[in-house]
Protein backbone atom coordinates (compact mmCIF):
# COMPACT_ATOMS: atom_id res chain seq x y z
CA UNK A 1 0.00 0.00 0.00
CA UNK A 2 1.57 3.25 -1.02
CA UNK A 3 2.47 5.78 1.63
CA UNK A 4 -0.33 8.15 2.29
CA UNK A 5 1.00 11.75 1.75
CA UNK A 6 1.07 14.77 4.27
CA UNK A 7 1.54 18.14 3.79
CA UNK A 8 5.25 19.34 3.92
CA UNK A 9 6.61 20.76 6.49
CA UNK A 10 9.12 22.28 4.65
CA UNK A 11 8.93 23.42 0.91
CA UNK A 12 12.04 24.67 -0.89
CA UNK A 13 11.34 26.39 -3.93
CA UNK A 14 13.95 27.92 -6.52
CA UNK A 15 15.95 28.13 -3.46
CA UNK A 16 19.74 29.92 -4.35
CA UNK A 17 22.71 31.00 -2.84
CA UNK A 18 25.93 32.49 -4.26
CA UNK A 19 29.35 33.20 -3.28
CA UNK A 20 31.09 36.12 -4.59
CA UNK A 21 30.74 39.01 -6.77
CA UNK A 22 31.07 39.59 -10.82
CA UNK A 23 33.05 37.30 -12.42
CA UNK A 24 34.41 35.53 -9.16
CA UNK A 25 30.91 34.67 -8.52
CA UNK A 26 29.80 31.05 -7.40
CA UNK A 27 26.57 29.30 -7.16
CA UNK A 28 26.42 26.83 -4.36
CA UNK A 29 22.75 26.39 -4.72
CA UNK A 30 20.80 26.39 -8.03
CA UNK A 31 16.92 26.86 -7.78
CA UNK A 32 16.43 24.18 -5.44
CA UNK A 33 12.94 22.71 -4.73
CA UNK A 34 12.14 20.36 -2.79
CA UNK A 35 9.05 19.05 -0.14
CA UNK A 36 9.63 17.60 3.13
CA UNK A 37 6.69 15.90 4.87
CA UNK A 38 6.33 15.78 8.70
CA UNK A 39 7.89 12.92 10.14
CA UNK A 40 10.10 12.35 7.17
CA UNK A 41 13.69 11.22 7.69
CA UNK A 42 15.46 12.67 4.34
CA UNK A 43 18.68 11.99 3.59
CA UNK A 44 21.18 14.54 1.51
CA UNK A 45 23.63 12.69 -0.03
CA UNK A 46 26.73 14.05 -2.71
CA UNK A 47 30.62 14.56 -2.41
CA UNK A 48 32.52 17.54 -0.28
CA UNK A 49 31.44 20.84 -2.49
CA UNK A 50 28.34 19.35 -3.74
CA UNK A 51 26.22 21.99 -1.38
CA UNK A 52 24.28 19.61 0.13
CA UNK A 53 25.80 21.46 3.87
CA UNK A 54 25.12 25.54 2.26
CA UNK A 55 21.45 23.66 2.08
CA UNK A 56 21.25 22.59 5.87
CA UNK A 57 22.75 26.06 6.70
CA UNK A 58 20.55 27.96 4.39
CA UNK A 59 17.50 26.44 5.44
CA UNK A 60 18.27 27.72 9.13
CA UNK A 61 18.47 31.01 7.95
CA UNK A 62 22.54 30.60 9.31
CA UNK A 63 23.89 31.56 6.04
CA UNK A 64 21.63 33.62 3.40
CA UNK A 65 20.08 32.86 0.54
CA UNK A 66 20.38 34.63 -2.70
CA UNK A 67 17.04 34.38 -4.13
CA UNK A 68 13.96 31.49 -3.69
CA UNK A 69 11.81 30.71 -0.39
CA UNK A 70 12.06 28.58 2.61
CA UNK A 71 8.41 28.11 3.62
CA UNK A 72 8.14 26.47 6.75
CA UNK A 73 4.60 26.57 8.96
CA UNK A 74 3.33 28.36 6.22
CA UNK A 75 5.78 31.26 6.59
CA UNK A 76 8.80 32.09 4.30
CA UNK A 77 11.69 32.15 6.58
CA UNK A 78 13.36 34.21 4.64
CA UNK A 79 11.30 37.11 4.98
CA UNK A 80 11.39 36.62 9.02
CA UNK A 81 12.75 39.48 11.15
CA UNK A 82 15.60 38.72 13.72
CA UNK A 83 13.12 38.30 16.51
CA UNK A 84 10.85 36.16 14.58
CA UNK A 85 13.73 34.26 13.35
CA UNK A 86 15.17 33.65 16.88
CA UNK A 87 11.60 32.38 17.78
CA UNK A 88 11.92 29.99 14.90
CA UNK A 89 14.89 28.29 15.83
CA UNK A 90 13.19 27.10 19.34
CA UNK A 91 11.21 24.56 16.18
CA UNK A 92 14.28 23.71 14.10
CA UNK A 93 17.33 22.53 15.42
CA UNK A 94 20.95 21.41 14.21
CA UNK A 95 23.38 18.76 15.15
CA UNK A 96 26.99 19.51 13.81
CA UNK A 97 29.50 17.16 12.51
CA UNK A 98 31.82 17.58 15.40
CA UNK A 99 30.99 16.68 18.72
CA UNK A 100 34.46 18.14 20.16
CA UNK A 101 34.31 21.21 19.11
CA UNK A 102 30.48 21.88 19.13
CA UNK A 103 30.62 21.85 23.33
CA UNK A 104 32.13 24.62 24.96
CA UNK A 105 35.25 22.63 27.33
CA UNK A 106 34.78 25.71 29.86
CA UNK A 107 30.98 24.60 31.12
CA UNK A 108 29.59 21.79 32.72
CA UNK A 109 27.31 19.40 29.94
CA UNK A 110 24.55 20.44 32.03
CA UNK A 111 25.02 24.22 31.49
CA UNK A 112 25.06 24.15 27.66
CA UNK A 113 22.13 22.02 27.55
CA UNK A 114 20.39 24.16 29.81
CA UNK A 115 21.21 27.28 27.93
CA UNK A 116 19.07 27.81 25.46
CA UNK A 117 16.47 26.72 28.01
CA UNK A 118 17.33 30.40 29.84
CA UNK A 119 17.65 31.87 26.54
CA UNK A 120 14.19 31.14 25.55
CA UNK A 121 13.18 31.78 28.74
CA UNK A 122 11.36 27.99 29.34
CA UNK A 123 10.21 26.53 32.96
CA UNK A 124 10.00 28.97 35.81
CA UNK A 125 12.91 28.29 38.10
CA UNK A 126 16.66 27.24 37.42
CA UNK A 127 15.78 24.22 39.29
CA UNK A 128 12.89 23.36 36.83
CA UNK A 129 15.64 23.49 34.22
CA UNK A 130 17.96 21.57 35.47
CA UNK A 131 15.39 18.93 36.49
CA UNK A 132 14.62 18.72 32.52
CA UNK A 133 17.96 18.66 31.73
CA UNK A 134 18.76 15.62 33.71
CA UNK A 135 15.56 14.10 31.93
CA UNK A 136 17.43 14.84 28.38
CA UNK A 137 20.47 13.08 29.46
CA UNK A 138 18.67 9.90 30.62
CA UNK A 139 16.69 9.94 27.34
CA UNK A 140 19.79 9.85 25.04
CA UNK A 141 21.24 6.97 26.62
CA UNK A 142 23.66 9.12 29.88
CA UNK A 143 23.15 9.78 33.27
CA UNK A 144 21.64 12.37 35.29
CA UNK A 145 24.49 12.33 37.77
CA UNK A 146 26.40 13.25 34.48
CA UNK A 147 25.44 17.08 35.08
CA UNK A 148 28.39 18.62 36.54
CA UNK A 149 30.78 17.22 34.11
CA UNK A 150 32.82 18.79 31.26
CA UNK A 151 32.70 17.25 27.73
CA UNK A 152 36.63 16.31 28.24
CA UNK A 153 35.17 13.85 30.57
CA UNK A 154 33.27 11.75 27.48
CA UNK A 155 33.83 9.96 24.61
CA UNK A 156 33.36 11.20 21.01
CA UNK A 157 30.06 8.78 20.89
CA UNK A 158 28.95 10.23 24.40
CA UNK A 159 29.65 13.65 23.26
CA UNK A 160 27.64 13.35 20.30
CA UNK A 161 24.95 12.31 22.64
CA UNK A 162 25.35 15.61 24.63
CA UNK A 163 24.58 17.40 21.47
CA UNK A 164 21.87 15.66 20.72
CA UNK A 165 20.25 16.31 24.09
CA UNK A 166 20.57 19.86 24.01
CA UNK A 167 18.75 19.81 20.35
CA UNK A 168 16.03 18.43 22.02
CA UNK A 169 16.13 20.89 24.74
CA UNK A 170 13.53 23.21 23.11
CA UNK A 171 11.25 20.88 21.87
CA UNK A 172 11.93 21.64 18.39
CA UNK A 173 9.24 20.06 15.22
CA UNK A 174 12.08 19.92 12.61
CA UNK A 175 16.35 18.35 12.82
CA UNK A 176 19.19 18.80 10.90
CA UNK A 177 21.99 16.36 11.39
CA UNK A 178 25.00 17.78 9.36
CA UNK A 179 27.60 14.57 9.13
CA UNK A 180 26.65 13.90 12.58
CA UNK A 181 28.15 10.71 12.99
CA UNK A 182 30.72 10.74 10.66
CA UNK A 183 33.43 11.76 13.08
CA UNK A 184 32.46 8.44 15.16
CA UNK A 185 33.82 4.96 14.59
CA UNK A 186 31.23 3.06 12.64
CA UNK A 187 29.69 0.76 16.21
CA UNK A 188 29.36 4.38 17.81
CA UNK A 189 27.90 5.48 14.44
CA UNK A 190 25.46 2.58 14.81
CA UNK A 191 24.75 3.74 18.52
CA UNK A 192 23.89 6.88 17.63
CA UNK A 193 21.94 6.55 14.83
CA UNK A 194 19.66 4.56 16.28
CA UNK A 195 19.35 6.78 18.96
CA UNK A 196 17.92 9.21 16.69
CA UNK A 197 15.71 6.54 14.62
CA UNK A 198 14.33 5.96 18.06
CA UNK A 199 13.49 9.84 18.96
CA UNK A 200 11.98 9.97 15.94
CA UNK A 201 9.45 7.14 16.52
CA UNK A 202 9.01 8.76 19.62
CA UNK A 203 8.75 12.67 19.02
CA UNK A 204 7.88 12.28 15.22
CA UNK A 205 10.63 14.52 14.21
CA UNK A 206 11.27 15.52 10.84
CA UNK A 207 14.79 14.73 9.47
CA UNK A 208 17.64 15.74 7.45
CA UNK A 209 20.92 14.08 7.34
CA UNK A 210 23.38 15.24 5.34
CA UNK A 211 25.94 12.76 4.89
CA UNK A 212 28.33 11.88 1.96
CA UNK A 213 28.12 7.80 3.29
CA UNK A 214 24.80 5.41 2.02
CA UNK A 215 26.04 2.47 4.03
CA UNK A 216 25.43 5.10 7.13
CA UNK A 217 21.96 6.36 6.81
CA UNK A 218 20.42 3.66 4.15
CA UNK A 219 18.25 1.69 6.31
CA UNK A 220 16.84 4.18 8.27
CA UNK A 221 16.17 7.22 5.03
CA UNK A 222 12.65 7.55 3.83
CA UNK A 223 14.03 9.08 0.91
CA UNK A 224 17.47 10.22 -0.62
CA UNK A 225 18.61 13.27 -2.20
CA UNK A 226 21.60 13.01 -4.53
CA UNK A 227 23.38 16.16 -4.92
CA UNK A 228 25.86 17.31 -7.64
CA UNK A 229 27.27 20.70 -7.87
CA UNK A 230 24.20 22.51 -5.89
CA UNK A 231 21.81 21.03 -7.80
CA UNK A 232 19.54 17.85 -6.58
CA UNK A 233 20.48 15.33 -9.03
CA UNK A 234 18.11 12.50 -8.33
CA UNK A 235 15.67 11.26 -5.29
CA UNK A 236 13.33 8.37 -4.21
CA UNK A 237 13.81 5.65 -2.36
CA UNK A 238 16.76 4.70 -1.05
CA UNK A 239 16.59 0.61 -1.70
CA UNK A 240 15.34 1.49 -5.44
CA UNK A 241 17.82 4.01 -5.82
CA UNK A 242 20.75 2.18 -4.24
CA UNK A 243 19.46 -0.63 -6.60
CA UNK A 244 18.30 1.29 -9.57
CA UNK A 245 20.40 4.76 -9.74
CA UNK A 246 18.71 6.47 -12.68
CA UNK A 247 21.48 8.85 -13.46
CA UNK A 248 25.04 7.82 -14.41
CA UNK A 249 26.21 10.37 -11.55
CA UNK A 250 23.90 8.22 -9.16
CA UNK A 251 25.22 5.25 -10.14
CA UNK A 252 28.75 6.18 -9.75
CA UNK A 253 28.70 8.08 -6.51
CA UNK A 254 27.19 4.67 -5.11
CA UNK A 255 29.53 2.31 -6.65
CA UNK A 256 32.26 5.00 -5.24
CA UNK A 257 31.27 4.78 -1.77
CA UNK A 258 33.16 2.06 0.39
CA UNK A 259 30.33 0.59 2.46
CA UNK A 260 30.11 -2.96 1.24
CA UNK A 261 29.15 -5.12 4.18
CA UNK A 262 28.51 -2.38 6.31
CA UNK A 263 24.71 -1.24 6.03
CA UNK A 264 23.94 -4.60 7.94
CA UNK A 265 26.46 -3.90 11.03
CA UNK A 266 24.24 -0.83 11.09
CA UNK A 267 21.26 -2.77 11.25
CA UNK A 268 22.49 -4.84 14.04
CA UNK A 269 23.86 -2.32 16.03
CA UNK A 270 20.36 -1.76 16.91
CA UNK A 271 21.47 -3.87 19.69
CA UNK A 272 24.76 -2.49 20.99
CA UNK A 273 22.64 0.65 23.21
Amino acid sequence: MAKKKTLPVIELKGLTKKYGMGDAEQTVLDEIDLQIEKGEFITIMGPSGCGKTTLGRTILRLVPAKDGSIVYDNRDLLTLSEKETREMRREMQIIFQDPYSSLNPRITIGNAIAEPLSVHRLYNSENERKDKVRELLVKVGLEASHYNRYPHEFSGGQRQRICIARALALKPKFIICDESVSALDVSVQAQVLNLLNDLKKEFRFTYIFISHDLGVVKFMSDRMVVMQKGRIEEMGDPDEMYLHPKTEYTRRLISSIPHAGRIGSFEEGRNLR
